[in-house]
């Protein structure tokens, strides 16, 4: 096999040449050399690319590698001018394989260059290594393509044949060392050195730090935070996530001991109607230019931008949360786009458009994030804070923001309650040292405030703080707490407030000693229930969790009644989202008489558990064929007989004994043998094949030896006749 040296033409030795193992550029993937362009076209497209690198304002962030890389494209520019005045219209295969792949190495300079303008300061810093090696390898892969250009054959003029050899040599001459900024360094270590200064419980000086990392606001650091939170749930695979969360943590506390955090505004990009990118697109003859506009149903009424967190008002128009928070805010009372009343000021997210949202700025490679994208990031986040570091630095932001919530101003309070509520989201011992700084009773003066996202924060903060076991308890033993979180659930400003609120008591009612409490406070059954009826499919899983757990509770069922919580649980039986939980809850009921005769009174409960029994997952089944036992058990013969009715019914059973959890078919066998005794005349019969658990017959030994399929559980053939409607 010949070598790629012996390669007859650059051509040959391009696809010859075995390709080496390159480290991937940032943002590099996948992409194609430009096919459709050739000759005069072609180096037109490359002298425009060359000129827009050049013109690209230079990032703070390696700036020895962006100075030697704008050295290449001066000279590169120089060379492409060159040949534009002197080459021929037309070039040879060779050139043109050659120059698309110079087109393709530029294009990977500019993602490059984006990477690192777009990136944060301090996560520049702590990945200065990889984006020098990745510089070095941008200059390799130059180098490859300048050593292989057919200067013969596109007759290179004597000052374009001397920027070619120039640029050839610059790309080769310097070493991996000089790659490596040791100004970068220092500063990194420096960051590096702050962050270890707070194991020592020392909270380092910041300011002359921070200003040379960039950082002069809270706007500024806020931006530097939110970008360290997207990397640390990309979590890319050499990231070293300890580290980046004890930056993270440092930044934090920085924007609170430092700066005006009310000042901060959203760092994130959003793509708008007037501020979206051009992309490129191939022509037949050169580059052209196609924008796109954003849709006007995904655009805001107000500020005509792209919705992040479309909302409806009560006037089923849908606007972007912030803008029509504003708008309600500066003391309007009118809907902004149709000038009818605002009969509240409640505000319903509308999760169907944000999603066709996001589907869009998918298509167009848009960033999008939704509020809920962030849903993913609270492990993530916590499991980069666990070092002492980041735990020391998380402490003294947390008793700032105590402070801020005993001090500040109300906007102050509504921001404190906001970053409280971030950072019990991630990690127990945050949850932990919070609530020890005394923020509960703090938070719960919050819930009545006339501040709608100030409540909001308070309550979502103590839902995220009651998920730690022992502040469960300093919730429920502080005064007036829990009248305040149905306050909330009744009452609540916006309707993540009232579903935040229906979570909290979800969480606190895990606790056995807290069911009886809650059910007997005032009003909190009965919103519950009116969530579970009228809610969002989020409010409607938190109220029926809530519900299902308070079930267990000996003394629920009364209670239950009294609020038409049964009622709600069983119309949830129709709706996919909540019936396996509803189906739980009142399998749970069903010790009442009331409940069992409320619900066997119920035409479309029965056909509704069996339909669950038939679809469900294997617990919705298992909820489904208790809450049918215990209609069976419970309800007499008269109800055993309408249950055996059922159409189906000898399918779906006959399919629990065989797949089912072992509850479940506990359950089934349970029910065929109350068929059976109940005497109906004989029309169809289950069949022999069907075993169902005699408990009359544990104590005998020998029929245990002889129980089949070595289930553990005592069992013998049956035949039951079921009439047939």
């Amino acid at each position: 096999m010949d070598s790629p040296a012996s390669a007859s033409s650059p051509v040959e030795f391009l696809l010859r040449c075995p390709t080496p193992r390159r480290r991937r550029l940032p943002l590099a993937g996948a992409f194609f050399a430009p096919t459709a362009l050739a000759g005069a076209s072609l180096l037109r497209a490359l002298a425009s690319l060359a000129a827009g690198l050049l013109a690209t304002p230079r990032p703070p962030s390696q700036p020895r590698n962006f100075a030697a890389l704008a050295r290449r494209l001066a000279l590169l520019s120089a060379l492409l001018d060159s040949l534009l005045l002197d080459a021929p219209d037309r070039f040879s295969d060779a050139a043109n394989l050659c120059f698309r792949e110079l087109y393709v190495v530029l294009f990977r300079a500019d993602l490059l260059v984006s990477y690192v303008a777009s990136a944060g300061r301090a996560w520049a810093l702590l990945r200065g290594a990889h984006l020098a090696a990745s510089f070095r390898d941008l200059d390799a892969e130059l180098a490859v393509v300048l050593d292989v250009i057919p200067a013969a054959s596109i007759r290179l003029s004597h000052d374009a044949a001397g920027h070619l050899d120039l640029l050839r040599s610059q790309c080769r001459r310097r070493s991996p060392a000089q790659y490596h900024d040791p100004d970068e360094a220092a500063l990194r270590d420096r960051l590096l050195a702050a962050v270890q200064q707070f194991e020592l419980g020392q909270p380092p000086p910041l300011k002359s730090l921070l200003s040379d990392v960039g950082i002069s606001d809270a706007a500024s650091c806020q931006a530097e935070i939110d970008y360290l939170e997207e990397q640390i749930l990309s979590q890319e695979e050499d990231t070293d996530l300890l580290l980046v969360g004890g930056v993270l943590a440092l930044l934090r506390y920085s924007l609170f001991s430092q700066f005006d955090p009310g000042n901060a505004k959203a760092a994130r990009y959003w793509p708008s109607a007037g501020n979206l990118q051009r992309l490129p697109s191939w022509g037949g003859g050169g580059c052209d230019d196609t924008s796109f506009s954003v849709p006007k149903e995904f655009s805001c009424p107000i500020s005509l931008d792209l919705m992040r967190d479309p909302v409806v008002a009560s006037t089923g128009q849908t606007y972007d949360r912030p803008s029509i928070i504003q708008w309600i805010g500066e003391g309007h009372s009118t809907c902004p786009n149709s000038g009818q009343a605002l009969a509240d000021n409640r505000l319903v997210p509308n999760r169907a458009l944000r999603s066709l949202i996001s589907q869009w700025c998918g298509m167009y490679c848009f960033q999008y994030d939704s509020p809920e994208s962030n849903e993913g990031m609270a492990e993530c986040v916590a499991t980069a804070c666990s070092s002492k570091a980041a735990i020391e630095a998380n402490k003294a932001t947390a008793r700032i923001l105590v402070r801020m919530l005993v001090e500040s101003s109300d906007s102050s309070k509504a921001v404190a309650a906001k970053e409280i509520r971030l950072l019990a989201k991630a990690g127990k011992q945050n949850r932990a040292f919070i609530a020890e700084l005394g923020a509960i009773p703090l938070l719960c003066r919050l819930l009545l405030s006339s501040d709608q996202i100030a409540q909001e924060n308070a309550v979502t903060a103590l839902l995220n703080l009651s998920i730690y076991e022992p502040n469960k308890t300093r919730i429920m033993e502080q005064e007036g707490c829990l009248w305040l979180i149905v306050s909330v659930l009744q009452n609540g400003w916006t309707t993540e407030a009232r579903e935040n609120a229906a979570a909290t008591l979800f969480s606190l009612s895990v606790v056995h000693d807290y069911k009886k409490m809650i059910m007997n406070e005032p009003g909190a059954l009965e919103k519950l229930a009116c969530m579970l009826k009228k809610g969002t499919p989020r409010g409607r899983k938190d109220a029926v969790m809530a519900l299902f757990n308070l079930s267990t509770h000996a003394e629920s069922s009364a209670r239950m009644l009294e609020s038409s919580a049964v009622v709600a649980l069983i119309e949830s039986l129709r709706n996919d989202t909540v019936s396996e939980e509803a189906a739980g809850a009142l399998a749970l009921l069903m010790k009442q008489p009331s409940v069992v005769h409320l619900v066997g009174s119920s035409e479309t409960v029965i056909s509704s558990l069996v339909g669950l029994m038939r679809r469900g997952t294997p617990k919705g089944k298992e909820n489904a064929v208790s809450a049918l036992y215990e209609i069976c058990r419970r309800g007499g013969s008269a109800l055993v007989r309408r249950v055996a009715k059922i159409p189906g019914l000898n399918t779906v059973i006959q399919n629990i004994m065989l797949t089912g959890t072992k509850r479940a078919k506990k359950k089934a066998s349970l029910i065929v043998k109350m068929c059976q005794r109940s005497q109906m005349p004989s029309a169809m019969s289950l069949g022999t094949s069907l075993r169902v658990v005699d408990h009359s017959l544990v104590g005998n030994s020998s029929l245990r030896r002889a129980a089949s399929f070595g289930s553990g559980e005592l069992s013998n053939p049956v035949s039951i006749s079921v009439h047939v409607p």
